[in-house]
């Protein structure tokens, strides 16, 4: 026989296989030293800060004194379950499915089933549905993901008291990346939008140049616009980037404009697909020995700086810092939204080099208006 623990510990790791395969477990057993922390998590706080959690354990060193929910897009871990409930923050799953296939509404049924079942299983407190493919208003499509969003609200609030429903927009509602959903009425249907206010140069209509990665403006346009549409601020989020964009330049002008090899997106003629993504970690380890040093563009309130690389090739990279952030999330307080979060909590430096500590601290503390 098993020891207690060793069986725990496996039906734990076979729990989210079983639920997949169709098998529903009667019961489930908390893998906290306290049974209390496998309750899930009613209270709703006055501020949101959500943190996307995609792996490693530098969670241990994130700033747990604001954070409100935690949402996995990495392997399940009790750990971090059992660590974010003794904080009051809630600890919710990703949802991510192919629209085509939930235009069947026994598709939707079972796809949630399955998912509120996974959620129960592991003392999870929602879902943050992270669907992101183009849709077309009109199409069978766009009525299924409002019908989705919709019916995993009432499912996951009806099954899971307290539980928290969220949903992933692109920054702006103009059906950016061909995303043209029904925004009002999934607003209207879950807790709250996220928006990923980051990648906002997949699109890129105008001249093929590097730009920021969150420029100040266009963000907060985009919340101009999702209010016009009736949606309430208080079902916004405001999402901020961790990670900028190094684009290679085609050719670097005297006034610091990088012109980039176009890359098609969705329609667009060109697009940050031209450039590779970079974490803010790596950023901040490149910036000073860059052969610019740290820039700032005052039209777009973003910093970005040159440099070359071994082959002589010039990069420009754009990104956000304290500074950029802080400007952005003062309309986080002016406008009344939910709160913030960001994209995403891994890519801060965790280690115990000073400058570093330093660096991530102020990360953290820019997220509060």
């Amino acid at each position: 026989m098993l020891p207690h623990g060793t069986f725990t510990a496996w039906l734990l790791l076979l729990s989210p296989l079983l639920v997949l395969l169709g098998v529903t477990l009667s019961w489930a057993v908390c893998p906290c030293a306290d049974p209390a922390l496998c309750d899930p998590i009613k209270h709703i706080p006055d501020f949101e800060v959500f943190v996307f959690h995609v792996g490693r354990k530098s969670w241990k060193l994130y700033d747990w004194s604001n954070i409100t929910t935690v949402a996995l897009f990495a392997q399940y871990d009790p750990e971090l379950m059992c660590f974010a409930h003794s904080k009051g923050a809630r600890f919710v799953l990703k949802g991510d499915v192919r629209i085509t296939d939930m235009v069947d509404p026994d598709n939707r049924t079972a796809w949630i089933t399955e998912k509120v079942n996974l959620a129960k299983h592991q003392f999870m407190d929602g879902i943050n549905l992270d669907i992101e493919q183009p849709i077309f208003k009109g199409s069978p499509q766009y009525y299924a993901l409002t019908a989705l969003v919709m019916e995993t609200t009432d499912a996951f609030h009806r099954e899971i008291p307290g539980s928290q429903v969220t949903f992933d927009v692109a920054w702006s509602p103009d059906c950016v990346d061909l995303r043209c959903y029904n925004y009002s009425a999934i607003a209207s249907s879950c807790d709250f939008l996220f928006v990923m206010s980051y990648d906002e140069q997949s699109q890129i209509w105008t001249e093929c140049v590097a730009g920021a990665n969150a420029p100040y403006n266009q963000t907060l346009e985009g919340y101009d616009k999702f209010i016009n549409l009736d949606i309430d601020p208080k079902k916004l989020v405001m999402g901020v980037p961790w990670y900028g964009y190094d684009y290679t330049c085609l050719e670097l002008s005297q006034d610091n404009k990088c012109a980039l090899f176009k890359r098609p997106f969705r329609g667009a003629p060109c697009s940050d697909a031209a450039g590779v993504q970079v974490s803010y970690r790596a950023i901040m380890k490149q910036v000073n020995g860059s052969s610019s040093g740290r820039l700032w563009d005052d039209q777009q309130k973003s910093p970005f700086y040159n440099y070359k690389d071994k082959s002589g090739s010039v990069h420009q990279v754009w990104y956000d810092d304290p500074e950029s952030i802080s400007l952005k999330v003062a309309y986080v307080k002016t406008g009344g939204l939910r709160g913030v979060g960001m994209w995403n909590g891994d890519l801060l430096d965790y280690s115990s080099d000073p400058s570093a500590q330093e660096q991530t601290a102020a990360m953290w503390k820019a997220l509060l208006p």
